[in-house]
């Protein structure tokens, strides 16, 4: 990570002025140095349906893994910014759209990035994608890094296997196994009734563990999932029953809420695979919407910075649709209200603004209402609709804001 990149983190996490917290950012801030997501953990079905998207849609997106970037080019927008403090996330999206335009067809495709577990995938970049990269993103690729292998070897050993992210799962079945619990087994079902009784059988019991009991509220420990202490305090403080009733209640709604034949992203925690049914692929790697990526990747441009300075660029009106991830809950009150302020100035009329909360309460309308912003309006019945119908299950709000005609204000 470049020294910009190092400072845009710092100053979007460290705000803390006790001493503890304080210290606990700046772990984060180094932990967070680094490839983080091997799959963005955003249900972009949802997205989809939030904001409503056509051919006019201007969006502007956290990248992160660039799943979701490419999902949305499935509905031909007029452009995508997509935006990260991350470098290594930028250049995994990257990736894939050179991929997506340059690799010969669908099924070398799905075997880059869905399998993502071949040798042929690295005969395949040097052909096919490494000739259309700058000398920098080349070097990314293709460098070694001390002792540890280029990282175009994670597509051969696999890359659902590897980043922050994909290690803590790895360790998360590793505690698993230590309690004789088989998470696995939960892919097999095909009801959810069968999927609840598979549950209570092979995984719930893990969250009794005493190693679970230990480790679960120690905040460091999900740093690999990307989730700052600020964040990490908000879910504390979300369930009366502690962090691991909270943990246990995540994952349940992961395993038994929705179809798990159809919800990768069940088949990435539980085996950190997708299925072989094409039905249980994300939105990107489906084969019917490949053409549509490929023909629309140009229209994705990428941004190595924060949400308020890229705004801040930008001319009046000129974007529709902004998608904030999880972003809200590492801000406090003040960066809050500097994005919505810009946020205000830059949308367009009907825009729309989707992000995801840790806790189920949305942070942003006290900012809004600090700012006597009443361009935006919270819709609080299609946000709770939407969120039911979010299949990542790991989050406890979902939130979409709305630029003028609803009639259920916050």
């Amino acid at each position: 990570m470049s020294a910009e990149a190092k400072v845009l983190l710092k100053n979007a996490v460290e705000h803390s002025s006790t001493k503890r917290q304080g210290a606990l950012e700046k772990m984060f801030t180094y932990w967070f140095n680094g490839f983080v997501y091997n799959q963005i953990w955003e249900d972009p079905v949802v997205d989809m349906k939030a904001m409503q998207l056509s051919s006019q849609s201007r969006i502007l997106t956290i990248s992160s893994g660039g799943c979701n970037v490419l999902s949305y080019l499935t509905k031909s927008p007029a452009s995508i910014d997509a935006v990260d403090l991350n470098p290594y996330h930028l250049e995994l999206t990257r990736l894939k759209l050179t991929a997506v335009r340059h690799l010969p067809n669908y099924e070398t495709f799905y075997e880059f990035f869905g399998r993502a577990r071949s040798s042929e995938n690295v005969r395949n970049y040097f052909k096919y994608i490494s000739p259309h990269l700058s000398f920098e993103q080349r070097a990314f690729w293709e460098n070694r890094r001390g002792l540890l292998a280029p990282r175009i070897q994670y597509f051969r050993k696999g890359l659902y296997d590897v980043s922050r992210s994909g290690y803590f799962i790895r360790f998360l079945h590793s505690i698993c196994r230590l309690a004789n619990c088989k998470p696995e087994k939960l892919l097999a079902a095909h009801s959810l009734q069968e999927q609840e009784e598979l549950f209570s059988k092979y995984l719930e019991p893990v969250f009794s563990h005493p190693v679970v009991r230990i480790l679960g509220p120690v905040s460091p420990l999900l740093f690999s999932l990307g989730i700052p202490p600020k964040q990490f305090e908000a879910l504390r403080a979300e369930h009366p029953g502690g962090i691991v009733a909270l943990y246990c209640d995540r994952v349940k709604r992961l395993a038994c809420r929705f179809p798990i034949q159809t919800n990768y992203f069940a088949w990435q925690a539980f085996s950190r695979k997708y299925s072989n049914d094409w039905h249980g692929f994300p939105e990107y790697l489906k084969p019917h919407h490949y053409e549509a990526i490929r023909e629309n990747a140009h229209r994705v441009r990428l941004h190595n910075m924060g949400l308020t300075a890229f705004l801040e660029e930008k001319a009046p009106e000129t974007l529709s649709h902004f998608v904030f991830l999880d972003s809200q809950d590492w801000m406090p009150d003040h960066v809050l209200q500097d994005l919505w302020s810009e946020v205000g100035r830059v949308s367009q009329p009907q825009s729309r603004v989707i992000f995801r909360t840790a806790a189920a309460h949305s942070p942003v309308c006290a900012a809004l209402e600090s700012l006597g912003c009443k361009k935006f309006e919270y819709r609080r019945d299609e946000s709770l609709s939407l969120y039911d119908q979010d299949r990542s299950a790991i989050y406890g709000g979902f939130h979409l804001y709305a630029r003028g005609g609803s009639k259920n204000v916050a």
